[in-house]
């Protein structure tokens, strides 16, 4: 990577307060805190559970000392990752993989914030580290989630959204997947640094609805919604309560750094009347419909005439804002 992570990040987060600050005078909740360079610490001690094998495709054991593990594809194990990609798995959803299609993977005992590689020597060996150099993002990938991480040999090594990315060794065509839940400790990379899952949606993303057009979801695919009740200006005010949350969820913080298509200016949360912290979109509290019971389903548009679907800028569908 050629730019500082940390430096990208202290802006980023310095922009993203100043932000929310002007936007509504109110407390910031959730700015993103982002990646950083950071040297590793001492390794941890063997595979990180390499060896128990709980994963889809993949064999009861794995020893880095045998030569079966990785031998002819060394050489493309530790190559750079190139223009990284984004492809879909029936099983998994969207995996991030590297130029070639290999897949990149994470280790849960490592750390994103702030980024820590816990994989050294033979668990090194088995999972090789992906380089940060030359790495750069391909279509559907947010090129802020790139970073990099110093390990403990002094190597530069690239995170996704402070996650330190890996290779598997035993994986040696594009579409491999066979570190996938090796050890209940290695998971398939999404394009948000999440564990790949048909549910690795951002905490807030927007999707393109037949009748509502792009309209903003949560982490579960959810319709998001607003109430005309409520109040932006000059600080967030939430006038649904008691029976009205059992119909209209509050949606919880989410961080800015876990969200996807959605404006940056007022995203925050803030501390409702009962205690309780609740997300909003510029500014607007935001809430979900209990009588939605898929993903795609929108049975809260226009409720009473004061419920409506949000748009990634925070307006509502249907209504202009005052």
């Amino acid at each position: 990577m050629k730019t500082s992570w940390r430096s990208a990040s202290l802006v980023a987060s310095a922009a993203a307060v100043l932000a929310l600050t002007t936007a509504c005078g109110q407390e910031s909740g959730t700015s993103s805190v982002g990646s950083q360079n950071v040297g590793a610490t001492a390794a941890a001690g063997g595979y990180g559970g390499v060896g128990s094998g709980v994963g889809t495709g993949t064999s009861p054991s794995a020893d880095a000392s045998s030569p079966a593990i990785g031998q002819g594809n060394l050489g493309a194990q530790s190559a750079s990752a190139g223009k990284l990609q984004v492809s879909a798995n029936a099983e998994l959803g969207d995996v991030l993989t590297d130029a070639t299609g290999l897949t990149l993977y994470r280790f849960d005992e490592d750390t994103a914030e702030p980024p820590k590689s816990n994989c050294n020597g033979d668990c090194a060996t088995a999972w090789p580290p992906v380089p940060a150099d030359d790495a750069s993002a391909g279509a559907g990938i947010d090129k802020a989630l790139l970073g990099e991480v110093t390990r403990a040999d002094g190597s530069k090594q690239l995170t996704i959204a402070g996650w330190p990315a890996y290779r598997y060794a035993k994986d040696t065509k594009a579409g491999d997947l066979t570190g996938q839940g090796v050890g209940g400790k290695w998971y398939a990379l999404a394009p948000t640094g999440k564990k790949a899952s048909v549910a690795s949606l951002p905490g807030l993303s927007t999707r393109n609805d037949p009748d509502l057009g792009e309209i903003v979801v949560d982490k579960n695919g959810m319709t998001v919604y607003r109430f005309a009740k409520d109040k932006a200006w000059p600080e967030p005010v939430s006038n649904c309560t008691g029976a009205c949350l059992e119909k209209w969820p509050v949606v919880a913080p989410v961080s800015a750094s876990d969200t996807k298509g959605v404006q940056k200016k007022g995203l925050m949360s803030f501390t409702r009347s009962d205690g309780v912290k609740q997300q909003t979109v510029n500014c607007s509290p935001i809430y979900t419909f209990a009588a939605d019971k898929k993903p795609g389903d929108t049975n809260g548009q226009g409720v009473g005439g004061t419920w409506y679907a949000v748009r990634p800028n925070g307006e509502m569908v249907g209504i202009s804002d005052k």
